[in-house]
């Protein structure tokens, strides 16, 4: 009996032995290396407030790795490691290496299926990988030591936080690592079935001033705003609250949005719907579901630019959309029919005199950021001189409102996405002439309200009715010309048209006293109109290589470009078969006739030239991404660079540039146009061009701006090589400071110099995808990081020997150095 005792205990034991090791095994939150996690297997964080493993979507047959709340919601998912992959079968397992990379692979077949190194090039070797589930919900791998090292946990070497899905948690940032490269954002499920990456993404917007901003694919559907100290600037009813903190960061390392639990209690998540609602849901025990808690979207307002450039949306009052203080319907007659999508503008131009000011607008969200710029140290005070010094500036703020307000916001372009709040919002400036500018209280002002009153009222009758004269007459004159109507429509023509007559007065006939140059389009003239605004005139050449197509394409495209880096289109003439365009009057010419000028070249020193690199630079950026149409320019070249009376760089001739689809990478051509010299490979021979192209351009300007000397007609005596192929060669001897021009040795600044240079050999390198965007150009030039090492550069080879397979050859007809090539057939 006592045997039959001893034997049942030990039988007891071993049972509950066995059982604690089968709940051990499950509920452990890590893997070591070469451990496996099967598909009926998972891990467990340590307060069991998340599970990691496998499942599948209702009313799905596909299978994903994931990671769900476990306490208090099974089968909530917040993370999905093979979104886009799905499992199709449960023959799976998922492993850690002796390297530290996650591996998810067929049992069977020993297919690899996802790995942590897809989503994370960079992964580092570790040695005694492990992997854990935290009680954040954060999958982490670090290097085990006989201690586990806190800040192993708080600085993995890979982690599931940096790779978001739909969903935001407690302590995940959202936002850019400028030192790992890592951008975090989230994309919805495709639906509640499909967790693969759906249409709407959330994600912190990094070109100008920082801003959160939802998409649908490539366009913008919702934009929260830029911070402004307390809370996004669209988002007033983000304010502290019992539940969670909030936070944005911005400095050099990186750029994030975070948020924290007040109380450990609570759960709460952002997710991104798969119909493009952001919510923010909080957890309710008493009924075991979670909740709306917020939702920033709340109305028709929020629609992205909903009223155009220089408007805002007040959703109190119908209709919703009203024009700025200081502007008027674009389109009164699409205005009235609530088609506000061309906006307004502004009812007395700018001129950059003196008088100009600005008007507070108060209460309100701040414009769209792409075209920005900021500095979070300057004062208000510091803030306005620096936008009345800029006549590209055109408004202007805080950027923290909190305490006495500091930072400094410009806006360089059109203010898009305005909307009004009832006491809770932001407060803007915005630059007006001085007919425009608010008066003040004074008595003096009181009294003499009421004739201001009536010449207000006069003179904008007046100007509308002479508007309506000329329009007639401009009407009644082109109409009668047939092949002007087939030149050119309204959508075309979105300028001021100048007579002929008038065009004649101004440059005194035409006179060669007023020439100002000639290229393959025909001549430039200055001139001066009546109301003392200088102007320079292209007037089209019969025999110009520049036709129609091109006269058309100049047009279209500058008059919708507004960049302080761009020259400006005044207006156009189309009379007696003349063509011309009018641009603002340059009164430094040409880059060209500077750098490439023996004694004009001692006037621009390195600072002078070195600000006209990063000039261009951001020109070509906002042509490229920033713009409401991407550009590629196609023949920048230095003499296609004009300096204003302050020595800054406005590029310049449209005729040649193509405009791209937002999705468009790149196009084919057989009419290869542009400047040989300055064209890249693939273009060159191929007729493939894209932004890639243009960046060559740049890279071969930045060389000549720092030589002094042209890329095309520079032969070196030893070794007969180009510029680019001399500027290479001193590059890989460490001796690219005998590149720079003896008229900077006195002003050179070293580090620019060289870091200049290596910025211009990563732009030609010979091919198109080793070549940096210009984002990341400006962030190159402008900062003091470790560069990437150059590839061998395209058309470095000037005058190669005979047969040399090297050799540069002419893909077109050219008879001087910067006359524009025309190829037809080039391919």
């Amino acid at each position: 009996m006592e045997e039959t005792k001893v034997t049942t205990t030990k039988l007891i034991f071993a049972i509950l032995v066995l059982y604690a090791s089968i709940t051990c095994t499950h509920a452990a939150d890590t893997i070591s290396a070469n451990q496996i996690l099967k598909y009926n297997e998972t891990l467990v964080s340590p307060q069991k407030t998340f599970e990691l493993g496998f499942f599948s979507p209702p009313n799905s047959t596909n299978h994903y790795l994931g990671i769900w709340y476990k306490k208090i919601s099974t089968g909530t998912v917040v993370w999905v490691a093979n979104r886009n992959t799905p499992l199709t079968d449960t023959t799976v397992e998922l492993t850690l290496t002796f390297q530290g990379v996650l591996i998810l692979r067929n049992a069977t077949t020993g297919n690899v299926l996802w790995s942590s190194v897809n989503v994370n090039s960079s992964a580092t070797t570790v040695r005694n990988p492990i992997a854990q589930l935290l009680d954040n919900g954060n999958f982490i791998i670090y290097e085990q030591g006989d201690v586990i090292n806190q800040d192993d946990l708080d600085d993995p070497t890979w982690q599931s936080f940096d790779f978001l899905t739909d969903t935001l948690l407690p302590g995940m940032k959202k936002g850019r690592n400028f030192v790992t490269g890592i951008e975090r954002h989230y994309t919805a499920w495709k639906s509640k079935d499909d967790p693969a990456s759906g249409e709407f993404s959330a994600s912190i917007d990094t070109r100008g001033y920082p801003q959160l901003i939802q998409t649908k694919g490539q366009e913008i559907t919702y934009r929260v705003g830029p911070w402004n100290g307390l809370r996004f600037s669209g988002a007033p009813h983000l304010k502290p609250n019992p539940i969670y903190n909030f936070t944005f960061v911005i400095n050099e390392r990186e750029i994030y949005y975070q948020y924290s639990l007040i109380n450990a209690s609570v759960f709460t998540r952002l997710v991104l719907q798969p119909d493009g609602h952001l919510e923010r849901l909080l957890w309710v025990d008493s009924t075991q579901e979670w909740v709306l808690y917020l939702t920033p979207e709340i109305d028709r307002c929020d629609q992205y630019t909903l009223c155009g450039p220089y408007a805002a949306c007040n959703i109190a009052q119908s209709p919703v959309c009203e024009c700025l203080k200081g502007f008027e319907p674009t389109s009164p007659d699409q205005w009235k029919v609530a088609d506000w999508s061309r906006g307004c503008r502004r009812r007395t131009p700018l001129d950059c005199e003196p008088g100009e000011g600005f008007n507070k607008y108060t209460n309100i969200k701040l414009p769209d950021t792409q075209w920005s710029w900021y500095n979070l140290t300057m004062t208000l005070a510091e803030c306005e001189n620096m936008c009345k010094s800029n006549c590209s500036c055109v408004a202007y703020t805080n950027t923290n409102i909190s305490g006495a307000g500091s930072g400094c916001l410009l806006w360089f372009d059109e203010l898009l996405d305005v909307r009004a709040f009832g006491g809770t919002g932001d407060t803007l400036y915005i630059r007006m002439p001085p007919s425009e500018l608010e008066s003040t209280d004074s008595t003096e002002n009181r009294k003499s309200s009421g004739p201001r009153k009536r010449i207000q009222v006069i003179v904008p009758v007046a100007s509308m009715v002479l508007v309506i004269l000329i329009s007639l007459f401009l009407f009644y004159h082109f109409n009668r010309k047939k092949q002007h109507q087939q030149d050119a429509s309204d959508e075309d023509l979105e300028l001021p048209l100048f007579s002929l007559s008038t065009l004649h007065k101004a440059t005194n006939n035409f006179s060669m006293d007023n020439k100002l140059g000639e290229g393959g389009f025909g001549p430039v003239y200055k001139g001066l109109l009546e109301n003392k605004l200088e102007i320079a005139v292209k007037r089209l050449a019969k025999t110009s290589t520049q036709g129609l197509r091109e006269f058309k394409n100049e047009v279209i495209s500058i008059s919708k470009l507004q960049h302080r880096n761009l020259v400006k289109l005044l207006g156009c003439c189309i009379e007696g078969g003349e063509k011309m365009l009018i641009y603002e009057y340059m009164p430094n010419k040409g880059l060209d006739s500077f750098i490439f000028d023996k004694t004009q070249s001692k006037l621009l020193d390195w600072p002078t030239r070195y600000h006209i690199i990063d000039g261009i630079a951001r020109g070509l950026l906002y042509l490229h991404q920033d713009s409401r149409l991407r550009i590629i320019h196609r023949d920048l070249k230095v003499s296609n660079i004009l300096l204003d009376a302050d020595m800054n760089p406005k590029i310049s001739d449209f005729g040649m540039a193509r405009t791209f689809k937002a999705n468009q990478i790149e196009a084919n051509t057989n009419r290869v146009v542009g400047t040989y010299g300055y064209m890249a490979p693939e273009y060159a021979g191929q007729g493939i061009f894209s932004i890639k192209s243009d960046v060559y351009s740049f890279g071969v300007l930045v060389l000549e701006i720092v030589c002094g000397e042209k890329n095309r007609g520079f032969l070196h005596k030893e070794h007969s090589n180009n510029l680019i192929g001399h500027a290479w060669r001193l590059h890989n001897e460490g001796s690219s400071l005998q590149l720079v021009s003896k008229c900077l040795e006195e002003s050179v600044n070293v580090s620019q110099v060289l870091r200049s240079i290596h910025v211009g050999l990563l732009c030609v390198q010979r091919q198109p995808e080793d070549r940096p965007a210009m984002t990341s150009v400006i962030m190159m030039l402008g900062s003091d990081g470790q560069l990437p090492t150059p590839k061998k550069p395209g058309f470095y080879i000037g005058k190669a020997k005979k047969d040399s397979p090297e050799s540069s050859s002419s893909y077109g007809t050219c008879s001087k150095n910067e006359l524009t090539i025309t190829m037809l057939n080039g391919r």
